[in-house]
């Protein structure tokens, strides 16, 4: 098999939570264009069947459907949906969040936020990959963030409407960077590779004056766009990256290498 083969993801099947959001979007066009059957999940089943048809006409196999992963029963059916269809999952993406938390101060929304974004992603790793171990091989994909690395800089929204976060999101998206290697040691004797991608800010017209410093903080000189993330989820879930697991990719334009 010739390298570029083995980036083709032909005859493998993917499962993307909260694949019909600004990062999972990204994500499910890219594994489908790489050849994968790709379903992308997310409580807003009406989102993600509209999101699937819109790509189903670029001739894309993806296949929309419902998810709560804050609920046990959403992930095992959902489980039991793709085995049905597919008879099996080769790749998970862990992509799913929920910000309930919009201030410091409202700490009444870091359990929720927890029992989606810690919780929840336990648990679909839990249930989904009993189906890889099954048959010794698979590959998840979890889905942080720069702020799981470093702190927010809050010069980047002086003067904007934008907001630096609370703490939740930088709780969580910390833990899912340790949480990448403690189930790449436990499921490597399965052939199943884990790694994790933590992508800087993402383009999506956001106010010119955050544009302009947050380039300037890049060596690139830019914001990530839509085929940055594409490359990165796809040469991990390909046979392109055999011997990588355990790993997080900063994908963020060297921001973090300064």
């Amino acid at each position: 098999m010739g390298i570029l083969e083995k980036f083709s993801l032909e005859g493998k099947v993917a499962l993307v939570t909260g694949g019909a959001g600004l990062y999972g979007s990204c994500i499910v066009e890219g594994l489908a264009e790489a050849g994968a059957t790709v379903y992308l999940a997310s409580r807003n089943a009406g989102n993600c069947l509209k999101a699937a048809e819109e790509l189903q006409r670029k001739g894309l196999k993806v296949i929309g459907a419902e998810l709560d992963q804050s609920e046990t029963e959403s992930i095992a059916r959902l489980k039991d949906k793709i085995i049905s269809e597919q008879s099996k999952i080769d790749i998970l993406v862990n992509n799913a969040v929920l910000r309930p938390m919009k201030s410091p101060e409202a700490i009444e929304d870091f359990d929720l936020s927890m029992k989606v974004n810690a919780t929840g992603v336990v648990n679909v790793t839990r249930i989904f990959v009993e189906e890889m171990k099954k048959k010794k091989s698979g590959a998840i994909i979890n889905i942080s963030s720069i702020y799981g690395v470093l702190g927010t800089d809050l010069s980047l929204y002086e003067e904007t409407e934008m907001s630096a976060g609370a703490p939740d999101y930088f709780f969580h998206r910390a833990g899912i960077i340790n949480l990448t290697r403690y189930y790449a040691a436990v499921l490597g004797p399965y052939n199943v590779r884990v790694n994790c991608i933590s992508p800087g800010g993402l383009f999506n017209n956001q106010d010119p004056r955050f544009v302009e410093r947050y380039n300037k903080k890049t060596f690139l000189g830019r914001m990530a766009n839509r085929e940055d993330i594409k490359g990165a989820v796809v040469f991990l879930a390909s046979d392109a990256s055999p011997y990588i697991t355990g790993e997080n990719i900063m994908v963020d334009g060297g921001l973090s290498a300064k």
